[in-house]
Order: C-alpha cells, then structure tokens, then sequence
C-alpha cells in the first residue's frame, strides 16, 4: 500500500514522456543532402529492431502538401531499418520528412529531416513538428507500467514469504496478495487499451479505434500484455487452492509442499518473462544473457520489496508478533535477493553504459550514479534491519532461557510445598490449628473483604504523585521488535526511492547507444570517403551584410570534387546573394589560384568538376557580394588528403 500510494502520487506530479531506447543511426537519403534524381525509397536505420506503425512515415512537399506514400516495411528483412516508397514525378525542392516508430523496448521514437532533389527550395519549408506523445496519454501509460512494477513485487513477494518464511498466520496478508494480483490485473489491461494511443502519439479517446487496437494485438508489446493477463488467471486459480492463504493453516511443519513451490516459481518466471520480452533486455548485445538477467532481477525484487511490504503487514497488524524464526527467514531471503540484485544490476549497467567515462558524460551515466547512492542508503537500511533481526534473535533466546529457567524454579517451589503439606496436616489438631498469618477482621461495618495492604502493596487511593519512581524498563525483546517496525518503515520509503529513480533510468537512452549514434554520424559510410563541410561566416557594414557561407567538398580529396555552396542570412535563413566564387591555391607547390566555377542554381551554388591534383593545405578563398558595390572576401585553410 505504501509504495503504490507514494509511486502513484509521485507519478502524477512529474510524469512526462520518456526517451525511447532506439537512435536513429542513418538515413538515405541524408538530412540536409541534395540528391540529382527523386530516390525510389526513403530508408531510417537504427541503433535496434523497430516496429513500424501504419502511420510511421508522413513525406511533405516543397508546397507543404502531404506526399502520398506506400506502406512502411523493413528493408531487406532487417528489423532494424524502416523503409518508405516514394511514387514517381516528384518535383525539385527540399522535402521534409517526418517519421515514428516503435524500439524493441516497446517505447515509440519519432524525428524529423529534410533532403532535397535537383537543388534546395528557395525559401526554407515550414518542418512540421515530429509526432509526439500525448501528455494525457503518456502520463496514463507511465503511471501504469510503474503500478505493474509495484503490484508484481507485492503479488510475488507475498506469495515468497508465505512459502519460504512460513508465518503461522497468514490471515493477514489476504489484503496484500489481493491487492497485488487485482492492482496488476487493472494496470495490465490499461496498459494494452492505451497501447495504440500511446504508439500513434494520440489522446485517450483513440483507444477505442478497433484497427489500431487489433494492430497492437499483433505486436509483441501486446502480446506480452496479453500473455500476463493469461498468466495471471492462472495464478488467481493456483491462489484459490492454497490452505495457508485461504484459511491462514498449513502443512503440520509449515513448510509448502515441493509440488506447489516448483508450480510457484514457474509462474513468477512466466511472469517476469512479460516484462522482459518487451523492453530492452529484448534489443542490443548479447540478448539471451539479457533477458535472463532482467528476469532474475524482477524476481529478487520482488521477493525483497514484496516480502519486506509483507513483514511490515505482519509487523503492524498481526495480533501477535511474528516468530523469531519468520524473521530470520526473512533476512536470509532479503540478504540473497540483495546479492542477486547486485550481480544482475552490475551487468546491465555495464551493457547500457558500455564505458567508464560514459558514467560522467552521458544522461544514462548521471542518472545511473544516482541510484547507486540512493541503493547504497537501501543497503545500509537493510543492513540495520538485518543487525536488528540478529539482535532480536539473541533477545528471544535471553527471554527464552530466562522463561525456561523461572518455570523450572516454580516447578521446584510446588515440590518443596507439596511435601510439606502433609507434615503440617498430620502434625496439626483440631484446636491448634496453624496460624498462616494475621487475623483478618469479619465483615461489617468498617470491615474489608481484602486483606490490608502489605509495605509492597500499592496504594489504589493514594495521590498521583509524578516523581513517583517509573514502571520498570521495557523488556528487550519488545524494544527490538519496536526498533525492527521503523527500520523496516525506513527500508520501504527508501525503496519507493530507488524505484522511482529506476523508472528513469529505465526511460533514458543508454550510453552505449547514445556513443554508437555519435560514431556513426562522426564516421563516413562504408565505402564512400568522407566529405570536407567548412563555414566561413562574413560581415559587411550595410544592411543585409552578415551572413555566412556553408561550403561542401565532395569527397574533399585528391581529384575530382563536386561542390556545393549555401549562403545563409543573419537570422540563419536561406540567403539568394547575387555572386558567390571560389577559388584554391596551394602555396607550397605554387600551384593556383584554381576557380571553381560555381554556378547558380538557383538557391545555391555548385560546381561538379573541380580538380584539385596534390595533397596538403590548401586555401580557399570566397569572395561574397552581397550588392551591386558590396562585396566581401575571406579565406579559409583547407586539407585535401590523397
């Protein structure tokens, strides 16, 4: 109850949409790249398999009219790529591509580019705005996948300390078994109704479009979901059959039969298997140690928090407290859940990091070093619950031998006054009858029915007097249990912590990924040398005088090069200038000045056929005139490799 209350809470005041796991890595053609001929295909590679939707692409015109498009596919079979046909006739100009798919992690990524045929439009297209999440939606869907979280460690932990911490009664943890299986049945299903609004990036209204919603019962999102609810029938009718839960009775020995237990653990791993299939222990490097890890991590999760919400059900409202011996059960569990937990929790740190230095440079890597130190308080609450349960133990067993030895002392006292007893009879006469103590005054007027107050005896009509001397201490097994109940408290609130920021963390793109974009678009493509992009910005005192000039050299090497040259304005739109030219000298070889005989192309300026024929630093000089009189020139070095 405590960590859903606090999570939900906590989620409705800071909800937003989250970061998919999938980057895009390339496209052809490129963003900003000016291709001679319309493509047959737009293609979008990325970092991890993608799910394409119906509406994954929209194409606009230089007009801003929507380009009527075949349906999306992968290309060549491969689940990372997304493809669109493109019909023929399209005219020149610039086009602006919008484009949302699903991750492998079961998150929607969406972007936008341009690309431009025969030459770029005059006037910069108005990009449209790349479909986003619905705020309403993303919010819903959010807030339910952390109640999923929240209702399986409770559902799964209870059912753990039942079977593997055997409290002898269980009568009080039907609220929290129920709670768990109805609060994931609940979310479950909010999760698949929503699932096509929160694809398509729509509100919550769309939920109910029958071909969206079957769509998403194709998708392995959905059939995850699907699967879960399946799975949790079927636990609901395992639950109905057990006698501990049903009637809070057991085996004679309170131990759970090994049928029952293996039937148990292999429906918590079906369950865990719904998350894992689904997200991104699904995509990247080495998927089946993945998702294996991401299983055992779910499960130690939830035997540690859903047991430690248990202990707490036990601790506050059991009628009696709970044996020593539940306890102590209980922390071994905690301790080899912790340990799981670290082991699995280190792998996937390393798998999403990829390097030490991502740890500082990357949102992963921050947000990943806050959780270690918000687990680390988790440990050290753990740590003092486990010492106090040691103490608790050590306390039982004082109180215990303390017990043993008053009832062995009673049990003596009863003998001694048992064999005397007939002495005393026989030895006594009918007129001299022992004395046992004072003689006790008839009833009447003034008389008593109790006997006087004795020097130890307390005064019931007396006074209240503070200074009075205190009740004696408390006993040292309640002050343990008492000192447990708020180190368990402390442990759960810290716990809430600790989920809250690995629902982040779960929603930030891995460094690994995040590195593996920055080189790919740092690196040319296979096969092609890479092209030289220089700018040279310029400054005139007249109106409209400052600009700057965007130059590509393609490939940039010894030979034969194609250029392409950009005139930007001060506010960093297109700028037509009446007169742009180029030319290379290289001074060390005294060769030059070589003009590269740009030609307007009416919005840029190109040339295909400039010859540049010995390595080393070149300098290229531009000269820029912006009137009829104004012009300005600058020089820039340039290396021309072989």
């Amino acid at each position: 109850m405590l960590l859903g209350t606090v999570l939900v809470l906590l989620l409705l005041g800071s909800a937003g949409p989250a970061s998919a796991h999938a980057a895009l890595r390339g496209a052809d053609p490129g963003d900003g790249s000016v291709v001679k001929s319309a493509p047959r295909h737009v293609t979008l590679t990325f970092t991890e398999s993608v799910a394409l939707l119906d509406d994954s692409f929209r194409i606009y015109s230089p007009d801003n009219h929507r380009v009527p498009l075949d349906e999306p596919e992968h290309a060549d079979g491969r689940s990372d790529t997304a493809r669109i046909g493109l019909p023929g006739g399209l005219d020149d100009g610039t086009y602006t591509v919008a484009w949302r798919v699903v991750s492998a992690d079961s998150h929607p990524v969406s972007g936008a580019f341009t690309f431009s045929i025969g030459k770029p439009s005059p006037t910069a297209p108005v990009a449209p705005a790349a479909p986003a999440e619905h705020p309403i939606t993303a919010s819903l869907y959010d807030t339910g996948r952390h109640l999923a979280y929240i209702a399986a460690a409770l559902l799964i932990g209870t059912v753990a300390f039942v079977a593997l911490c055997r409290p002898p009664d269980t009568t009080v943890l039907r609220m929290p078994l129920v709670t768990g299986w109805w609060t994931l049945l609940t979310s479950t299903a909010v999760l698949l109704v929503l699932r096509a609004p929160y694809e398509n990036g729509t509100s919550p209204a769309t939920a109910f479009d029958l071909s969206a919603f079957t769509g998403v019962l194709t998708a392995r999102p959905g059939i995850a979901l699907l699967t879960r609810l399946a799975l949790l029938a079927l636990v609901a009718a395992v639950l109905l059959r057990l006698p501990r839960l049903r009637q809070g009775e057991g085996e004679p020995d309170g131990r759970t039969p090994p049928a029952r237990l293996a039937l148990g653990t292999v429906l918590a791993v079906a369950l865990a298997l719904t998350w894992a299939s689904a997200e991104h222990a699904s995509a990247g490097i080495q998927v089946p140690v993945a998702m294996t890890s991401s299983v055992l991590h779910l499960l130690a999760m939830a035997c540690w928090l859903g047991g430690l919400t248990a202990l707490l059900v036990i601790l506050f409202r059991a009628g009696t407290p709970p044996p020593v011996a539940t306890v102590t059960r209980f922390s071994r569990l905690a301790f080899l859940s912790v340990t799981v937990l670290v082991v699995t929790g280190v792998y996937q740190s390393w798998r999403g990091l990829g390097s030490w230095s991502a740890l500082a440079d990357s949102s992963y890597g921050k947000t990943l070093i806050v959780k270690l130190v918000v687990t680390a308080a988790l440990l050290l609450a753990a740590g003092l619950s486990r010492r106090l349960t040691l103490g608790l133990v050590t306390a039982a067993s004082a109180a215990s031998t303390v017990e043993h030895e008053t009832e062995k002392a009673e049990e003596r006292t009863v003998a001694a006054v048992r064999e005397r007893i007939p002495e005393l009879v026989a030895s006594a006469t009918p007129d001299k009858v022992p004395s046992t103590g004072p003689a006790l005054p008839a009833t009447g007027d003034g008389a008593t029915d109790s006997p006087p107050p004795g020097p130890d005896s307390p005064d019931l009509n007396a006074p209240f007097d503070p200074d009075a001397p205190s009740a004696p201490d408390e006993p040292p097994l309640d002050r343990h249990r008492r000192a447990l109940r708020v180190s368990v408290l402390v442990e759960a609130v810290v716990a809430v912590v600790v989920l809250l920021v690995t629902t982040v963390l779960t929603s930030t793109l891995p460094a690994r990924a995040e590195a593996e974009v920055a080189a790919t678009e740092a690196a040319p493509i296979a096969g092609l040398p890479a092209a030289t992009v220089v700018t040279i910005p310029y400054a005139l005192d007249v109106p409209g005088g400052k600009g700057s000039v965007h130059i590509t050299l393609d490939p940039g090497r010894v030979g034969e090069n194609g250029i392409q040259a950009v005139a930007f304005g001060p506010t960093g739109a297109l700028d037509s200038v009446p007169e742009l030219r180029l030319s290379f000298a290289l001074a060390e070889k005294d060769i030059g000045p070589i003009d590269a005989g740009l030609t307007d192309r009416g919005g840029y300026w190109a040339a295909s056929d400039l010859n540049l024929p010995l390595p080393g630093t070149w300098t290229m000089k531009a000269t820029i005139r912006v009137s009829e009189v104004d012009q300005v020139t600058e020089s820039h070095p340039l290396r021309i490799e072989p």
